[in-house]
């Protein structure tokens, strides 16, 4: 069986697919770029994103390459643990619907921290939380571009510098003259493009054991080392404490991911909010499963002979498999399959990587510059914003060039993950959520949060010094059953151990209504001075008669 292009050769048939991708991303780009003339264009996309659009959008946000080629690889790997680990990332838009979509867009503007100062002392909240959302995304951005470098140097034989530099320089286009509007069109794209990827390989696979998916799993297992033990949990997640804490990071981590909360600010309303999250939920669920088939699939059909090809970490299995069903790699077929395979992954990396730096964008140029520094006009933040997306690209392509392509993903991932979940969530929950919580509370709380997570990260086996990882003080990879309650308990010592905040009381009734109804918020009902309250286009602005 040939190995893609691992082997160092390259190819043209990919490239030219990934050259049609960049050309209709471009032309996106472009036409974004005339409609993104103020900040609410840049940051948001002008509130005008339907929730069914934002919803494929914030679906094609979250499915990263890790999502979409290392999932199916952990099922090739792994069998059922792999199947848990996406089952994770399905259900972990239910706390994302039942507690912040609607709140999130009624209460912020731009930013997760929007969110914070609304409530609590605007200045030191903007800056621990812009430096928490740089952090994630930092993290969550190189290992995307890890990812894209090694995927790409694997599928089209294109060198890994090359590779992370292409999806660099592109990411940084897209955010810098098309802003919001353009990142969530190419997602949109990118989204349809998997979802059709994904459903032909899935039917492709069935089609194979006559539409029988038990078929399917007796035979993935028959060519395992392992057997029948891939039906069940154990092979990779060997005890209920790892299945506990692993689910419960990716659960609770979507939460606090900034990339994906900003994806709230770009509808009109919060109806629309919450119809979008219900469409990603339909999407990734749906997508979930055609993984499920693929992974299995791949096992069942590529066989153990395969396991070199697919690597280390699997995340060659998908398009192998593409590649075999299209006739095998190195046929016209099966190099056709592969191109359109590899396609879907380039669009996969391009968009998630631009939400990534537009994300991080803001936290720079609005919370930061803006709010913090209380510098320049509307316009001048616009400008700050695309030199900040150029900064921040720059960073990440260096920063992975650094840690270059044999760097464990995985850890990179899961980081963003936990941090996200310790550090971000708690804060941000509880400023909706709990009358008394204070700005100590918060900056606590983000501290305990990252601290946790550093401390927690490097005692887990990926990271931990030793042969394979072994020994390691701490088990888990995925270690968020310890550090999201240290992160929740932060909150609660730093608000309960110093003085309550002589605005909390009102800034909490200020918000919860705000935060409910939409009255206030920008795009939502026009208050009227017949109450309490007074209406304010600046989040971080609070008016109590």
């Amino acid at each position: 069986m040939r190995t893609l292009a691992a082997t160092g050769d390259f190819n043209g048939l990919a490239v030219a697919v990934f050259a049609c991708v960049l050309a209709l991303t471009l032309l996106i780009t472009r036409w974004a770029a005339k409609r993104t003339h103020s900040a609410t264009e840049f940051y948001a996309a002008g509130r005008g994103i339907s929730g069914r659009a934002n919803g494929v959008a914030t679906a094609g946000d979250y499915l990263s390459a890790s999502t979409f080629l290392g999932y199916a690889g952990l099922m090739y790997l792994y069998g059922f643990d792999g199947w848990i680990i996406g089952l994770g990332a399905c259900l972990s838009f239910l706390p994302v619907l039942y507690l912040l979509a609607e709140r999130m867009r009624n209460a912020g503007k731009f930013t997760v921290a929007d969110v914070l100062a609304f409530r609590l002392k605007a200045r030191p909240v903007r800056v621990a939380t812009a430096i928490n959302t740089l952090l994630i995304s930092g993290i969550y951005l190189v290992a995307q571009l890890v990812g894209a470098g090694a995927v790409i140097e694997a599928l089209a034989g294109i060198s890994f510098p090359v590779a992370v530099l292409i999806c660099g320089v592109f990411m940084v286009v897209y955010v810098v003259f098309g802003g919001m509007l353009a990142t969530t069109w190419v997602q949109i794209i990118k989204a349809v493009m998997l979802m059709i990827a994904g459903a032909a390989v899935s039917v492709a696979v069935l089609a194979k054991f006559n539409f029988n998916p038990s078929a399917l799993l007796d035979s993935a297992a028959a060519n395992h080392p392992d057997g029948d033990a891939i039906k069940g949990p154990g092979t990779y997640l060997t005890s209920p404490i790892l299945v506990i804490s692993t689910g419960i990071t990716i659960f609770i981590g979507t939460a606090g991911l900034p990339h994906i909360l900003t994806r709230f600010f770009t509808v009109p309303d919060s109806n629309a909010a919450r119809k979008s999250v219900l469409y990603t939920i339909g999407i990734i669920a749906t997508f979930t499963a055609m993984v499920t088939i693929i992974g299995f699939g791949a096992r069942a059909i590529l066989g153990q002979g395969a396991s070199e090809a697919v690597g280390k970490g699997g995340n060659n299995a998908a398009p192998l498999l593409a590649g075999e069903l299209g006739g095998g790699v190195g046929t016209v077929g099966g190099d056709i399959a592969l191109a359109l395979f590899s396609a879907a992954a380039f669009a996969t990396i391009l968009a998630v990587v631009a939400g990534l730096v537009i994300a991080s964008a803001g936290a720079i140029a609005h919370d930061l510059w803006k709010n913090v520094l209380g510098r320049g006009t509307e316009g001048d933040e616009r400008k700050v914003a695309r030199i900040a997306s150029i900064g921040v690209g720059v960073f990440a392509i260096l920063g992975t060039l650094m840690v270059g392509s044999g760097f464990n993903v995985t850890v990179l991932v899961s980081m963003a993950f936990v941090f996200a979940a310790s550090a971000n969530f708690p804060p941000l929950i509880l400023a909706l959520l709990w009358r008394r919580f204070n700005t100590t509370g918060a900056l606590t709380g983000i501290a305990f949060g990252i601290v946790a997570s550093v401390v927690m990260i490097v005692l887990s086996p990926p990271v931990w010094p030793g042969p394979d990882s072994q020994g390691s003080p701490s088990p888990l990879t995925f270690p968020g059953l310890v550090t999201i309650p240290i992160g929740f308990l932060g909150c609660w010592l730093g608000t309960m151990l110093s003085r309550r905040e002589e605005t909390t009381d009102a800034t909490y009734d200020e918000l919860l209504v705000r935060s409910e109804t939409g009255i206030g918020s920008e795009g939502g009902p026009e208050l009227r001075r017949s109450g309490r309250f007074e209406r304010s286009s600046e989040p971080s602005t609070v008016d109590v008669s």
